[in-house]
């Protein structure tokens, strides 16, 4: 596929730069150019996702209660009814 886009003329220079160091054709510049942000746009999507922002406290701690995570509401309640006597 084919695409046409406009380039201001520093960022022109600095492609023609790079293209002549190092034996790059243009084309395969844009084309690396685009991948790199393509791959960090789709990391960013990855990051605004709310595990993504939670990620490294994910498993950090550990309650030594086997089934909490079945049984969180009995445990909660256990533990308010025991700071209440």
């Amino acid at each position: 596929m084919q695409m046409t886009i406009r380039v201001p003329d520093e960022f022109m220079e600095q492609v023609n730069h790079i293209s002549l160091r190092t034996g790059l054709k243009k084309s395969d510049i844009a084309r690396l150019a685009i991948k790199d942000f393509l791959e960090r746009f789709d990391f960013q999507e990855q990051e605004d996702k709310p595990i993504q922002k939670a990620s490294d406290l994910i498993g950090v701690v550990s309650s030594g209660i086997s089934d909490l995570g079945r049984n969180h509401r009995r445990h909660i309640l256990a533990g308010m009814k025991g700071r209440e006597t």
